[in-house]
């Protein structure tokens, strides 16, 4: 079935990223899994191209476009080339909005300028060693002292952890209030008691690093919130997971569709008993079946990148893109794994290294489980 998503300009931006994602990213991966991190001159480089903020007012930098068509060009053709190193779509997707639309004059001018160049590289902290889809659960602190808040506690399992220099930061400035007590204030590199653990060791995505980290007493201007006023944390979040859950979700059916493209070529090529193994018919059935899910998830992920862009994707139609693309991830690359055979299980093989960067797509962005409640609680029970 035609896909109808994309105009012109997209199609001419996708060249752009594609040719960059070859010369620059797709050489050189292999030897940044090895190093568990992305140079940061890759960031400048993507910069320069424009890869960056598209939803940025020009007077900063950006494109002023908001569009999240070309965030998708962007995650298509990452991962095309399985390049789940560089954490573009967390900058692109997950932190954007929260810069572009609640910092003030101010802010804007400090931070998205270097945002947009790759120059400031961001992240989020939420998940916590003791809160991860518990987001009321957050136990790290920032107290008002003047025209600072004191911040202490701990982060795990941050995306770009180890290469932020900025970091949205989810803290309890009234522990007691639940989520009304939420804010969210933004951490700078370099800021003292500001510290990063380990680059954690990952099954999958070891390019990417993912990092914890460690606020001991850090003071942070009060000219460095999100918002008017503390409090607001929790509500903005909200309003901005559905894009994070698309970014995944979109990722989601690029894997799978690439993945299985790659094994329907293999199925024609490998030999079994004197036969092509696509010339079974348990082969074709299984591929028959896997194609035409990913076909229906790919049309169901368009329409609600169309209904993100119109301002009217509900938490719920994101929820369902979100779960059921990523446990079909898992699905369309597990089976496509068996039908390599012995193969499959070699990391020369790229259906191998699939494999393992697919297992956290149910996990993080929102368990699978949660985005069921997410659904079940849209009935009224």
């Amino acid at each position: 079935m035609r896909r109808d998503l994309f105009e012109e300009e997209h199609d001419l931006f996708r060249e752009t990223v594609r040719e960059f994602m070859v010369r620059e990213v797709a050489p050189h991966h292999a030897q940044w899994e090895k190093d568990g991190i992305v140079p940061r001159e890759v960031w400048k480089r993507a910069g320069e191209l424009g890869m960056f903020g598209f939803s940025v007012p020009e007077e900063y930098g950006g494109s002023g476009i908001t569009d999240f068509r070309y965030n998708m060009v962007i995650l298509e053709e990452m991962t095309r080339i399985g390049a789940t190193g560089p954490g573009f779509s967390l900058h692109n997707d997950v932190v954007a909005p929260y810069l572009v639309d609640l910092t003030d004059e101010e802010q804007k001018r400090r931070w998205l300028p270097g945002f947009v160049s790759g120059e400031l590289i961001t992240a989020i902290a939420m998940t916590e060693p003791g809160a991860g889809s518990d987001l009321q659960g957050v136990r790290t602190t920032a107290v008002r002292e003047g025209d600072h808040y004191i911040v202490n506690g701990q982060k795990t399992f941050i995306t770009n952890g180890i290469n932020s220099d900025l970091v949205v930061t989810v803290v309890k400035t009234d522990p007691d209030a639940g989520a009304r007590g939420i804010t969210l204030l933004v951490v700078e590199r370099g800021m003292e008691g500001f510290s990063r653990g380990r680059n954690l060791e990952k099954v999958g995505m070891h390019a990417q690093d993912t990092a914890e980290l460690f606020f001991d007493n850090v003071r942070v201007p009060v000219a460095n919130r999100l918002g008017d006023a503390d409090g607001q944390g929790f509500y903005q979040l909200m309003r901005n997971l559905p894009q994070e859950r698309m970014s995944i979700a979109v990722a989601a059916v690029a894997a799978a569709e690439t993945v299985l493209e790659t094994t329907i070529e293999y199925c024609k090529n490998r030999k079994a008993f004197g036969r092509t193994i696509g010339s079974f018919q348990n082969t074709r059935f299984v591929l028959a079946e896997l194609a035409t899910e990913v076909e229906i998830a790919r049309h169901y992920v368009d329409k609600c990148v169309v209904a993100l862009n119109a301002g009217e994707l509900t938490p719920v139609d994101a929820a369902k893109a979100k779960w059921w693309t990523t446990e079909l991830q898992t699905k369309v690359i597990d089976r496509c794994l068996q039908l390599h055979g012995g193969y499959g299980y070699m990391l020369e093989y790229p259906v191998a290294k699939a494999w393992l960067d697919s297992r956290v797509q149910t996990i993080y962005g929102g368990t699978t489980e949660i985005m069921k409640e997410i659904i079940g609680r849209s009935f009224g029970f």
